[in-house]
């Protein structure tokens, strides 16, 4: 993998992820498929949308149907049919969220299965064998996520907990395989600091801020991303771990961040909310019950093109399977061609200007009510 810095608009970054496996031009989103498949959409589809690289999740695909049979199989890349870049996690944020199951040592984290309540231990060894199984092109060190709230102390021992497992995902390493490492410390500057620093010295293929959208408050996020942002190196893809909102997204991009992930807008469109450039809305509500205009006129999307709010209401209501695979191709076009023409805006110089357009729209999506 290697990464090539194009042009910078103050700190925000245009530019591209080299892999063998296809070019991921950045700021990149990353549409989250978990379980081998973005929920509702074939690959086919995510190329035409517009998608240059997926995350599958290490936890879940560990579970079920297990590394060992994708492997067997040829790999994720084969198993899901798609041959661009893969990026999987680690399963760190996955364990953190099934904290009443799990248990941290030293060595791992054993926990029970939310499926069948079985008895499992992952190490960053077991992590690591567990990425080159599925041959992702990026794959994540083992970290624990710490919480908030948490004290000082409890994000210093989860800080240093993380090193060491960077450490050892690191002596595991794949090869042709990329490895990012992710800095915790809570909301602890000096803890940020810390952690970079050791990630830095240890010189990984990139690096993540974890830890972060855990709860705390929206100003205690951009601050702790402002903070650790440019203490990363530059010649490095920088990656904000979990972050879907497109407002927290351009705070993220002022700071110098290149890369994204969140399930939003997939899980938003199959409960029936839709991003527009006109606002949020609510499909099944009752005024869209008669509406023959399309979701979004702005939107060249194949169910903007094609179909009524009328329609897309009645399927919603209806439980159809269509309702889901419509509702998810809008709002995966409104992420790709919003990051399209993020990608623009710094190219010719006008991300404060696109900042400044977006941020009113934005706020009706994500913010209303």
């Amino acid at each position: 993998m290697q990464f090539k810095l194009i042009t910078t608009d103050n700190h925000a970054r245009l530019g591209q992820i080299h892999t063998t496996r296809g070019t991921i031009n950045t700021p990149a989103f990353m549409p989250v498929g978990t379980n081998a498949t973005v929920k509702a959409m074939d690959p086919d589809e995510m190329k035409e949308l517009g998608a240059e690289v997926l995350l599958s999740n290490t936890y879940h695909l560990y579970l079920r149907p297990g590394h060992e049979v994708i492997k067997e199989v040829g790999g994720l890349h084969r198993f899901m049919k798609w041959d661009g870049p893969i990026l999987t996690d680690s399963g760190g944020f996955q364990v953190f969220s099934l904290s009443p199951l799990r248990k941290i040592s030293d060595e791992g984290v054993t926990f029970r299965s939310h499926l069948d309540g079985s008895l499992h231990f992952l190490t960053p060894e077991l992590v690591m064998e567990i990425q080159g199984a599925l041959g992702a092109d990026i794959a994540m060190v083992f970290d624990e996520c710490t919480p908030y709230p948490a004290t000082r102390e409890y994000a210093l021992k989860s800080l240093k907990l993380t090193t060491e497992w960077a450490k050892r995902c690191l002596e595991a390493k794949n090869e042709n395989q990329a490895l990012f490492g992710i800095v915790q410390g809570g909301v602890y500057k000096d803890l940020r600091k810390q952690s970079a620093e050791e990630l830095i010295e240890m010189d990984f293929d990139g690096y993540a801020l974890g830890g972060l959208s855990v709860g705390e408050p929206k100003e205690l996020m951009y601050e702790m991303v402002n903070y650790t942002t440019p203490l990363l190196p530059v010649d490095r893809p920088r990656y904000l771990m979990g972050i879907g909102d497109l407002l927290d997204v351009l705070e993220a991009v002022s700071a110098g961040i290149d890369m994204f992930d969140c399930v939003m807008p997939t899980r938003n469109a199959r409960n029936g909310t839709l991003f527009t450039s006109r606002g949020r809305i609510s499909i099944k509500r009752e005024e869209f019950k008669k509406d023959p205009g399309p979701l979004d006129p702005d939107c060249s999307c194949y169910t903007c093109r094609n179909y009524s709010r009328a329609y897309l209401r009645h399927m919603f209501m209806s439980r159809e399977i269509l309702s889901m695979r419509l509702n998810t191709m809008h709002n995966l076009q409104f992420y790709m061609e919003f990051f399209r023409r993020l990608r623009e805006a710094i190219s010719s110089g006008r991300f404060e200007q696109f900042r400044k357009e977006q941020t009113p729209v934005l706020k009706n999506n994500f913010h209303e009510g």
